[in-house]
Parts: C-alpha cells; structure tokens; sequence
C-alpha cells in the first residue's frame, strides 16, 4: 500500500486545484522558506481527521481555506483528497484503490468521503487502524517531532509503538469493551437495587394475590348468575319481541290504509290545488283591470281638474278684459269731450285772430 496522488484545492495557499502524483520511490518536494512546502504534509493530516488547529497551524478550522490575495478573492470552501493504492488489501475494504476526500466551508459545514460515498470521521478512523497512517500514526512526521518522540513521555511513545506493531485496533476494541462492560455492571446494580425493592414488595404483593384469586372465584360465581340472568332477560326479550312483531303486523295493516286514504287524499288535494290557481289567477287579472280603471279615472281627474284651471284662468282673463275695455271707453269719452272743448276754444281763438 502506497500514497499514489495528494490532489488539493482551496487549501491555506493552494488556491487552484492542483495534484501531486507519486511513483515507487522517494519523492522530495523543494523550495524556499515560506513556499507552503509544509501545506502538503497539513494537508495530508488535515483529510485524514485532524480537529485540532494548532497542529495546522491556525487559529480555527476556516483558517485552513484561501484566504484570498491583492489579486485574488478569497474561496468558500476547501477539498483535500487523497488516494491510496490497495492491491494488498490492507485497508479493510474491497477496493484496489481507496480515496479520502475532505470538504469544509466557511460556514463551519464539512463533510467526509471515501471513494466518493459520503461518510463519518469515525469510518476514517476506523479506515486506518494499525497502518501507521492516521493524524496520530507515524507516517506523518513533522518538524520538531523527532524530539517530541524521543524526549516525550513514555505513555506518547507507547502509542506510537502500539500503532506500528498493529494492536491499536485491538485495544481501543479492549476499551470499548470495557466501557460497554461497566455500564453493564451498573446496569446489574440498578437491577439488583429493583430486585430489592421488588423483594420488599413480595408481602403486601402476596397478600394482594390472595386477594386477587379471592377475587376471580367470586367473579366466577357472579359470571354464572349473570349467564343466568342474561338468559332469562333474553327470553322476555323475546316475548316482547314476539308481542311487538304482532303490533307491527297491526300497524303494517293501518299504515297501508292511511297510505290509501293519503293517495285519495290528495288527489282530492291537487284537484282544489288547481281550482284555486285558477281562481287566483281570475282574481289576479280583476286587480289589474280594477288597477287600470282606477289609474284611467285619475288620469280623467287630472285631466277635469286640468280643464277647469284653463276655466277659471279664461274667466279671470274675460273679467280682466271687460274691465280694461270700459276704462278705455270712459277715458275715450273724456278725450271726446277734451277733443270738443279744444274745438270750441280753437273757434273762439280763431274769432279773436
């Protein structure tokens, strides 16, 4: 099992996709301080679970995509994966080539996959167990940490040992095992601590049992007397149920003739139903010839009424005039008899001339 290609995109100073393909043998990557030459071993780290941020080398996890540049924007999210050649099968997995992909955005969202299916960090973890490859394996070497090793603890280097000899599998299986066996051992506590409560409750328990078949022997009795009764109101249930079908022969017998009579009945009823639309009828056209005479008679009225205004207004008018025709008379008299005087003293004027 080999590293066969690092493909990276968005991460720290890796903003364009880029891959790094491997061949048999060793590879060297090359380059001046500062060039990001230690990105690829965090990026290495990062895809294979790394959670915390100062073995990356930031101040939280977002610090790990592109930041951006005088003359680039920043990226949204981050890609890491890397692909690992199985022909051996030494990963648990049926696949000749195995690839681990890891995604995070600036949201905080991130996501695994293995070969394309998405999946746990746990499924991760579990990918790599006792191949020495894995955030904590012994693949993955950085700077400083040859010393850390030697000079460390001895519990830190026992880990290291434990994942290169291949037990870590077994024994972090050892403490789940544990873990699980001591719930279970407080889980038989608590139950031992029922039983003791149960075992108190065993007297009052008996004494309810007792109680209890006392109980059943008289709801026997009670079931056989309520059997009994049960069969004797069915047979007054009966009776009455025969008595009642005769009633309702009976009242077959009565509702067929009030069905007839309702028959004739209302033949009768439809028959007075008809005369009296045409009577209705009948009277409906005597009110509207009574509502025509009495508006042609208004209108008679008006018209009278109408005629005798034109009446009197021609009486005041001949009134008028006679009154205007003698005053024109007597005031024609008196200019006649001024006419004659006039004469008289045109005569006498003339005299004197």
């Amino acid at each position: 099992m080999y590293l066969k290609s690092i493909e990276v995109q968005g991460f720290k100073s890796f903003a364009n996709k880029i891959r790094f393909e491997f061949n048999n043998g060793i590879t060297g990557i090359v380059g001046p301080n500062g060039s990001g030459k230690s990105n690829v071993a965090d990026a290495v780290r990062w895809v294979l679970g790394e959670q915390r941020v100062k073995q990356l080398r930031g101040g939280s996890m977002q610090d790990v995509i592109f930041s951006g540049t005088e003359n680039r924007k920043p990226l949204s999210y981050a890609v890491v994966s890397i692909t690992l050649d199985n022909s051996d099968h030494q990963l648990q997995t049926e696949f000749e080539e195995v690839t681990v992909t890891r995604k995070i955005y600036r949201s905080g969202e991130s996501e695994y996959l293995i070969n394309g299916k998405q999946c746990r960090l746990k499924d991760v973890n579990e990918l790599f167990y006792d191949t020495g490859i894995g955030k904590e394996g012994y693949s993955i070497i950085g700077q400083g940490q040859i010393d850390k090793i030697l000079s460390g603890k001895p519990e830190d280097r026992r880990e290291l040992f434990d994942e290169a000899a291949g037990i870590v599998k077994f024994k972090r299986r050892k403490s789940i095992s544990l873990k699980k066996l001591e719930e279970e051992r407080q889980n038989l506590v608590r139950v031992r601590d029922i039983l003791q409560e149960l075992e108190k409750q065993v007297g009052p328990l008996k004494k309810q049992s007792e109680t209890a078949r006392e109980y059943l022997k008289k709801k026997e009795v009670l079931k056989k007397y309520e059997i009994n009764l049960f069969l004797l109101e069915s047979d007054a249930q009966n009776r009455k149920l025969s008595e009642l079908e005769k009633t309702l022969e009976l009242v077959k017998e009565e509702s067929s003739k009030a069905e007839q009579q309702y028959a004739s009945m209302k033949e009768e009823y439809e028959a007075v139903e008809e005369q009296t639309d045409e009577v209705e009828a009948s009277l409906e056209y005597a009110k509207n010839q009574l509502n025509e005479t009495h508006l042609l008679r208004q209108q008679l009225e008006n018209k009278i009424e109408l005629l005798n205004e034109q009446i009197r207004s021609a009486r005041q008018n001949d009134r008028h005039y006679e009154t205007r025709v003698s005053a024109v008379m007597e005031e024609l008299q008196q200019k006649r008899q001024q006419e004659e005087e006039l004469l008289k003293e045109e005569e006498d004027l003339s005299g004197k001339l």
